[in-house]
């Protein structure tokens, strides 16, 4: 961690191009950056949403990054910015860095082919396995338990972390990094249906995920039966993603945690899924579509849709939707009463009709 002060963290974030402004000592030490809740002395705070304004006065933080409309006073200094969010981003990385990966070289106690072809400053723990025609870019960094199968190839400094498996022929750009437990080209759900059994279909297929794609924990990334599965470049998946064989997702793609895609499935540029969400095989999703969380989406969505619910509609449409079902209990009552009401007036009917049949009679 790096400590500096207000001032000279307003600077960096200036020569990164977000414009701010110090309210109170700029010379006040932080260290770390940490939540409203969590923050101490030495730390750095910030507010983002307006529900935690609260907490945010209650907080310990030495310093506070707000909003420049922010109209709250607080007792520590202030660091008054147009995105709060980007300068949060930014001080983090400017105070904190980003991981340091070990450099441990090429252990002795990994299982390297022979053929392997091993890039310049590229660091392979114990317990890691590369099989035959492997290549692996420089700088990229293996650890223990990963297992890559044959012929897979992998670009500069990537980051596999333990016990991701990588199967054979896939392939994987510059800068990706998949976290512990995450299984790429396994194969894709493939059987046909012959006399009453299943019988598997050969997965002969792969995957290619691009440059600078971002894969959580125990994700699974299934192989085409044909041709390829594709992870477009800067997309970002969370944990316990699944993906159908021969799906393509676009680049710049944000998916949060157990997000399903079936195959055949292309999804488009800049798509954020949020999690438990659900999408069918064989239809397409524009570029920017927003896909609340736990939707169901069975249909192709045109370019800039948000949708929500299970199936999933346009979200102004869901949000009528959950209204109506949480009043289902008092529609229930009124419908009962209503038809108490229709049973009083049909007797009422009868009855005045039995008595003007007595008088007609008379």
């Amino acid at each position: 961690m790096a400590t500096t002060t207000l001032a000279s963290l307003a600077q960096h974030l200036e020569s990164q191009g977000l414009k701010s402004k110090i309210v109170g000592d700029g010379q006040t030490v932080v260290h770390a950056v940490n939540t409203l809740e969590d923050a101490g002395e030495g730390e750095i705070s910030f507010l983002t949403n307006p529900k935690y304004r609260q907490a945010a006065q209650r907080s310990k933080a030495s310093a506070i990054i707000v909003a420049h409309n922010e109209n709250l006073t607080f007792d520590v200094p202030v660091l008054r910015c147009d995105d709060p969010y980007a300068a949060l981003t930014i001080a983090t990385v400017h105070i904190h860095g980003y991981r340091r990966h070990p450099q441990w070289g090429i252990s002795e106690r990994a299982t390297i082919a022979e053929d392997a072809n091993i890039g310049p400053g590229a660091s392979i723990a114990a317990g890691a396995t590369i099989e035959e025609g492997v290549t692996i870019g420089k700088n990229s960094v293996i650890y223990p338990g990963t297992y890559i199968a044959r012929n897979v190839a992998i670009g500069d400094d990537v980051v596999l972390y333990p016990g991701v498996t990588i199967y054979e022929q896939c392939r994987l750009g510059d800068r990706v990094t998949i976290h512990a437990g995450t299984v790429i080209g396994e194969d894709g759900l493939g059987y046909a249906p012959v006399e009453g059994k299943w019988i598997k279909i050969p997965q002969v297929g792969w995957v290619v995920i691009e440059d600078d794609v971002e894969i959580g924990s125990n994700c699974t990334i299934d192989r085409a039966t044909m041709g390829m599965t594709r992870i477009g470049s800067g997309t970002k998946f969370s944990n316990l993603v699944a993906i159908g064989h021969g799906a393509k997702v676009g680049e710049d793609c944000m998916f949060v945690a157990l997000v399903g895609v079936a195959g055949s499935a292309v999804i488009g540029k800049c798509v954020t899924i949020a999690g438990q969400a659900g999408i069918v095989g064989h239809i397409t999703v524009g570029d920017k579509v927003q896909i609340g969380a736990q939707a169901g989406v069975a249909y192709s969505l045109e370019a800039g849709a948000k949708v929500l619910g299970s199936p999933a509609v346009p979200i102004t449409d869901a949000k009528r939707q959950f209204v109506h079902i949480k009043r289902l209990p008092e529609m229930k009552e009124r419908i009962k009463a209503l038809e108490q009401e229709v049973q009083a007036l049909r007797r009422l009917i009868q009855e005045n009709g039995k008595t003007s049949e007595g008088t007609d009679g008379g």
